[in-house]
């Protein structure tokens, strides 16, 4: 007979998902996520495996819900220009808000696993390239609608709008003036 499960998986493993957010893979230990997901080890190990292929669950999970966020907030607003402004001054704004923001889980983890780890680099670049899918899109549409000059090149502009989000995100950690981001987000947007 199969013993169900006594926990509800998407619950704990929405708990591993932040406890690695904030800490990252190296510094959270078993005991944290035990204790977080509010399981025991051998529970943890049936349902998610060890701690890398958690790690990489809820890595995955999170890259999802995130591009997700990002094409609604690109798409909520019908000015290009807009719609690229108001994402770039949510994501600073939540940085800045004082509540010590622990950044985007990719990007952590593009600093912390991927120049050791090829599967983590795989993953990291594929959502980086899914991002420049979306603003490539998003760009393409102001190109469509006329908002964005005709020689944009939809492709090169989403690339350097990634760029320039990965290095923003990056740098935030050190808490930078808040004018130093400002500025350099409009000017990032001065390219639209």
């Amino acid at each position: 007979m199969v013993r169900h499960r006594e926990f509800d998986e998407e619950k704990a493993l929405n708990a591993a998902m932040r406890l690695f957010w904030e800490k990252g893979f190296e510094a959270t230990s078993l005991n944290d996520l035990t204790s977080a997901m509010e399981i025991q080890r051998p529970s943890l190990y049936l349902a998610f495996g060890d701690k890398k292929q958690l790690f990489e669950t809820a890595l995955r999970k999170y890259t999802q819900v995130h591009a997700s966020n990002i094409r609604a907030q690109l798409q909520s607003k019908t000015s290009v220009r807009d719609a690229f402004h108001a994402f770039f001054k949510s994501l600073v704004d939540e940085e800045y808000k004082g509540e010590g923001s622990p950044g985007c889980f990719c990007i952590n983890t593009m600093v912390e696993l991927a120049p050791h780890d090829e599967k983590f680099e795989i993953i990291t670049r594929e959502h980086q390239m899914y991002l420049a899918v979306l603003f490539q899109e998003t760009i393409e549409r102001g190109l469509q609608s006329g908002e964005l000059k005709a020689d944009t090149n939809p492709k090169a502009l989403a690339h350097a709008l990634v760029v320039s989000l990965i290095g923003l995100t990056v740098i935030m950690k050190s808490r930078p003036e808040r004018i130093i981001i400002d500025n350099a987000v409009e000017v990032t947007l001065s390219l639209l």
